[in-house]
């Protein structure tokens, strides 16, 4: 098989990681590296063996594929040129800074037959992917990201930080947006919102509660998730699935009369994997087979408007705080 021509653009904390991936792929030829900070570049392509751009003009024509780790702020302008060069591109989260930017990049990709696959890292963690097997119909998620703080990607809002991967997978769960949104937040260590607290109701009665915060003293990444007789418990870290389900001794259901409900326990069987390694391999299977990958600009582009719109509605409760601490003359 011949090996796919991949770049690396933005070699920051992300893109040292796809670097370090794409190394270990049998089937893929990093071709090389670009970045602005020269120094930075010239370091991990003298750590990684592999070549080094001087800059974006030279990758197209070189590479059928890449991936652009820069921030956020640069996703659109950066793909854009990609895209429009004919490769294939690979976004980190979130797909750009706003959803009309994240739309006009997928509608490029189409125009120019294009793959375009966005870094929602967190479909392709194999405790995820067994929690979307065995999901019926969901009622309620309760929802906890939170970090240490760090430095890193402070030009966006804890929302779009680290809420949207959440953001992603309980509309790919619900299959449908959300109806209603509230949402609280607040800036402590940043001019962005460091933590946040929302509330989603859909128009099937699903309800979701998420929280996410960059100033918290440990690392927590959990997802708990309620439907018809179970309650299903996700570690995102240990990747491990706990299911409990009602059941009814004597033969008859847990709601039936005269049943005696009982909690049943299990796993869910899961071969763990580095879910980074997972997204590459769709991505470069989904450059090969021209199939539509997991997570393309359409899905990630409405986790952003959904993102967006909770931004505002911590907009709106900000207004309402500082105006009830006014009158309070506090």
């Amino acid at each position: 098989m011949t090996k796919l021509r991949l770049a690396v653009i933005g070699t920051g904390a992300f893109g040292r990681n796809h670097v370090r991936v794409l190394k270990e792929m049998a089937d893929v030829d990093l071709v090389g590296i670009c970045d602005t900070d020269a120094d930075r570049a010239a370091a991990v392509a003298s750590e990684y063996h592999c070549g080094l751009f001087a800059h974006l003009d030279a990758v197209a024509g070189q590479v059928d594929a890449a991936i652009v780790a820069t921030p956020t702020t640069t996703h659109a302008e950066v793909a854009a040129q990609l895209l429009a060069a004919g490769v294939d591109v690979l976004i980190e989260k979130p797909i750009a800074s706003s959803a009309e930017e994240g739309r006009s990049l997928s509608d490029l990709a189409d125009r120019k037959g294009r793959i375009l696959q966005v870094g929602h890292l967190e479909r392709f963690n194999p405790a995820v992917e067994a929690l979307a097997q065995a999901v019926t119909t969901p009622l309620f998620f309760e929802i906890h990201r939170l970090s240490e703080f760090s430095p890193r990607s402070l030009d966006v809002d804890v929302v779009l930080d680290l809420m949207i991967h959440d953001l992603d997978i309980v509309l790919a769960l619900t299959k449908e947006d959300p109806e209603e949104i509230r949402a609280a937040g607040i800036s402590v260590l940043s001019p962005k919102v460091d933590i946040a607290n929302v509330r989603l109701a859909f128009r099937s009665g699903c309800v979701a509660n998420l929280t996410a915060s960059r100033i918290s003293t440990e690392r927590v990444r959990k997802l708990r998730l309620f439907q018809p007789g179970q309650y299903l418990s996700l570690d995102y870290k240990r990747q491990d699935v706990s299911v409990f389900s009602v059941a009814a001794t004597g033969g008859r259901s847990a709601t039936g009369a005269g049943g005696v409900p009982e909690i049943g326990f299990h796993s869910l069987p899961i071969a763990k994997s580095e879910p980074l390694l997972q997204e590459l391999r769709n991505f470069v299977g989904a450059v090969r087979t021209r199939e539509k990958p997991r997570v393309d600009g359409r899905d990630a582009t409405k986790a952003l408007q959904v993102a967006e719109a909770i931004l505002g509605k911590i907009e709106e409760h900000a207004g309402v705080v500082t105006r009830t601490v006014a009158r309070s003359g506090l």
